[in-house]
């Protein structure tokens, strides 16, 4: 089973296209689609419907995806192996990270910093919902990510905490409660909210608050990025609850009012990835740069 044709097999499958697949391993269609029947005659089995838009895995076809995944990330850690005996790491990082990622951490440091240290690393981040990033490292599409995770246990991952901060209430200056020193959730039942979309995990985390204190909330706008939730709320759209280490809009002339929230619910931010030797060498090496806040 050649390595190019499993590459070809995993592009198809992300893509959902033939078009999109050829031109992102840099071949003609022809020549993809030769691949992918040369793998199917390997693997004895259709590992796509044939005729369908957009293209659909097989059972078999599906089944195979994650082990193709695995094949490929072991060859390149032994490609790796024979750098790392001469101190060059090359290949890929696909990394995930939060929106807010650089506002809380110096996420952008780190990774300037492996980059500068790892030439021969080609780099892509990817800024997706929390609950999709976990799933993409999962299964192998991601190397890592910056993730904020609402349980400490995530199987088949490790979990590298990095820290924990507070929600806080952002309204408008004009709202009831701007005056406020500190506010609890019992006072926000029945307000109209702004908030992310439910993969997110801050969305989660506050679901779970919401409903274990059997109080609810409605969401009047739901937007999928943290700068145009801190412009509705500052309009008077609704109100939020938001992560303390955002930018909040730093020099403008009109800002949320921010309020304590008590008790206290926590944003964890960790680095994830695969456990042991599962990681890509890309992977263990960029733990390296993660030093975590106290």
């Amino acid at each position: 089973m050649e390595l190019r044709h499993l590459r070809h097999f995993i592009a198809l499958a992300e893509e959902l296209s033939f078009t999109r697949a050829a031109a992102r391993e840099h071949i003609v269609q022809s020549g993809l689609s030769t691949s992918i029947r040369a793998l199917e005659k390997e693997v004895g089995a259709l590992v796509f419907v044939r005729g369908t838009r957009p293209v659909r895995l097989t059972a078999e076809g599906a089944a195979l995806l994650p082990a193709a995944r695995r094949t490929l990330d072991a060859a390149a850690a032994a490609q790796q192996a024979v750098h790392d005996a001469h101190g060059v790491l090359k290949g890929a990082l696909r990394i995930g990270a939060l929106q807010t990622s650089g506002h809380s951490l110096p996420f952008t440091a780190w990774l300037a910093a492996f980059a500068v240290d790892h030439p021969g690393v080609d780099i892509s981040v990817h800024q997706l919902p929390a609950l999709q990033m976990l799933q993409m490292v999962g299964d192998g599409r991601l190397d890592c990510a910056l993730v904020s995770l609402v349980s400490e246990q995530v199987p088949g991952l490790e979990v590298v905490p990095l820290l924990a901060e507070p929600l806080v209430l952002a309204c408008a200056s004009t709202h009831p409660l701007a005056r406020r020193k500190t506010v609890t959730l019992d006072e926000l039942d029945g307000e109209r909210f702004v908030e992310p979309p439910g993969q997110w995990a801050v969305r989660v985390l506050v679901d779970n608050a919401f409903r274990e204190a059997g109080l609810s909330r409605r969401t009047a706008c739901e937007v999928n990025e943290w700068t145009m939730v801190l412009d509705l709320v500052t309009a008077g759209a609704g109100i939020a609850l938001v992560p303390i280490g955002l930018d909040f809009l730093p020099g403008a002339r009109n800002r949320p009012a921010l309020i304590p929230l008590t008790p206290t619910l926590l944003r964890r931010v960790d680095l994830v990835l695969p456990r042991g030797h599962a990681a890509t060498p890309a992977a263990r090496r960029f733990l390296e740069y993660v030093i975590p806040t106290p």
